[in-house]
């Protein structure tokens, strides 16, 4: 699904949504538990189409038929979600497939890496986040709370050309090998260091995102 910039002077931005964990702690399919008037993975949507998104790719399992069929009521086009063939690689196998991806249009200059389990972020940290990558387009930038890097990670395109390159190892090590091109961008947010993992910590970011 494509769109225009929320902001004039945003680079033309594309989403990647891991989606091809298994849920296998939580028990059932995180990306399709409730939040708000829809599903995770709907506001997942819904969120960085308002925040400008130019396009998102949901990377998922070919065979997850409960995540399709969310998909296909949400009305989000097949042509943009991208096939995970070895998911039990476990996410940095999702991060490799949508970089290697053919699908991307061809003006996107920049990428968020967005972790299907985190739809309690607020839209201001997304927004500062967003404004901070604007002032350094070169590099990977971290939201950091406290000091704490979390996610979403915004990647420049070079980033994404060198994770295409077939390698092991995990998102941390491919980011601590170009520690020197990456910057921490300062937010309020505690939310970027918590993730759905199990249904404790379900209920736990149901309760921050309400602010209770």
């Amino acid at each position: 699904m494509r769109a225009t910039s929320a902001h004039p002077s945003q680079p033309p931005l594309g989403v990647i949504i891991a989606a091809a964990g298994a849920s296998s702690r939580m028990g059932r399919p995180k990306l399709l538990l409730p939040w708000g008037d829809t599903s995770v993975i709907g506001h997942h949507l819904r969120q960085w189409r308002t925040l400008g998104a130019a396009q998102i790719g949901v990377v998922c399992r070919s065979d997850d038929r409960e995540l399709h069929g969310e998909l296909d009521r949400l009305g989000f086009p097949p042509g943009d979600r991208i096939a995970n063939p070895r998911p039990e690689r476990g996410m940095f196998s999702s991060i490799q497939c949508a970089a290697g991806w053919e699908g991307w249009g061809p003006c996107l200059t920049v990428w968020a890496l967005v972790l299907g389990d985190q739809p309690h972020l607020r839209m201001e940290t997304l927004r500062t986040l967003l404004v901070f990558q604007r002032e350094h387009l070169s590099k990977i930038c971290h939201p950091a709370y406290e000091g704490r890097v979390g996610h979403p990670v915004l990647l420049p395109a070079w980033a994404v050309a060198e994770l295409r390159a077939p390698s092991g190892g995990t998102l941390k090590d491919f980011l601590k090998q170009h520690a020197g091109r990456c910057v921490q961008c300062p937010v309020a947010d505690p939310g970027v260091r918590l993730d759905l993992d199990t249904p404790a910590d379900y209920l736990q970011s149901q309760i921050y995102q309400s602010g209770a």
